[in-house]
């Protein structure tokens, strides 16, 4: 069995890096999406019954279309959910939102079950007593599912280590999806606990994305929050998986890029609007993501449309 997605047919679409689709294993399959735009796009594919389907957003989030568009099903942001059908193939047609993140993981009854060899009977459609019986359900992720799946987005491990790596997280999204007790998933760090803690960090964030321009330091920025610079740093890298600087720069290059694709920016106007004073700095930062300057990125773009 294989698993493949591709965005919805486009002529002038150049965005296919947006999709990354991750074979764990026979009857186990991941996919990554990431929609940095400002406009939406389509996903379409038919699921096997076989497969029981997870999706998770942690940025943004996407509408599942189905009835040719009639009924809409929102996930939203820092939320999860679950489908299984074992009667009929689901044809899947999701709308992924701007500036999103999504995962998106699907596995066969029979591998779940070799994985909750003890204490199946405890999830619900492992249960001699549900087969071939629908579930859907819907729930928040928590903070260290989201820190997993956040993870995925990060590729500082790469090659033959980067499968191992995407194993790895697939089974633990799973470990902490299916985790009996309430909670116990944000043990590894106490601090996430204390509900309104985790608010105060996604607050920081929020105050970022709006002060980009001129952003906060991090004691102004802990001072607003309420918390102190130790626990800010802390429980940012816990939820994001980035540091407040790293989240800080990746968004503000990943404006500016948006910024140049859009023609109305040069590069030096790409660099004032996201807070840059130097345009040499600039440039040095944006080579050091995207792996060229912003002129050879424009260059590149624009050689992919009209080549």
């Amino acid at each position: 069995m294989e698993l493949h997605f591709e965005m919805d047919e486009d002529p002038k679409n150049t965005r296919k890096e947006e999709v990354k689709n991750i074979r764990i294993s026979e009857g186990i399959f991941m996919v990554r999406v990431e929609n940095r735009e400002e406009d939406s796009f389509r996903l379409k594919r038919e699921i096997d019954q076989s497969l029981i389907q997870f999706y998770f957003a942690t940025e943004g989030g996407a509408s599942f279309l189905f009835n040719r568009g009639n009924y809409r099903l929102e996930l939203e942001v820092e939320k999860s959910l679950l489908f299984y059908n074992p009667l009929m193939a689901l044809p899947l047609d999701i709308e992924v939102k701007p500036h999103s993140k999504l995962v998106f993981l699907y596995i066969t009854v029979e591998n779940l079950h070799r994985l909750f060899v003890t204490g199946s009977e405890e999830i619900a459609f492992l249960n001699q007593e549900n087969i071939n019986q629908k579930f859907y359900t819907d729930r928040p992720i928590t903070p260290m599912l989201a820190l997993t799946v956040n993870q995925l987005f990060q590729d500082n491990i790469q090659g033959p280590a980067r499968k191992v790596f995407e194993k790895a997280k697939a089974y633990e999204i799973l470990a902490l999806f299916f985790n009996k007790e309430e909670g116990k998933d944000v043990e590894q760090c106490p601090f996430l606990n204390d509900e309104d803690n985790v608010q105060r960090i996604r607050e920081a964030k929020k105050i970022l994305i709006e002060k980009m321009v001129s952003p906060p330091t991090l004691k102004e920025l802990s001072r607003e929050i309420g918390l102190n610079e130790y626990r800010l740093k802390e429980g940012f890298k816990n939820i994001y998986g980035k540091t407040v600087f790293q989240f800080l720069n990746d968004y503000r290059l990943d404006k500016a890029r948006q910024l140049l694709e859009s023609g109305k920016f040069k590069v030096n106007d790409a660099a004032y609007q996201i807070g840059y004073t130097n345009p040499s700095h600039f440039i040095a930062a944006f080579r050091k993501k995207f792996g060229v300057t912003p002129k050879k990125y424009l260059t590149g773009k624009s050689s992919a449309i009209h080549g």
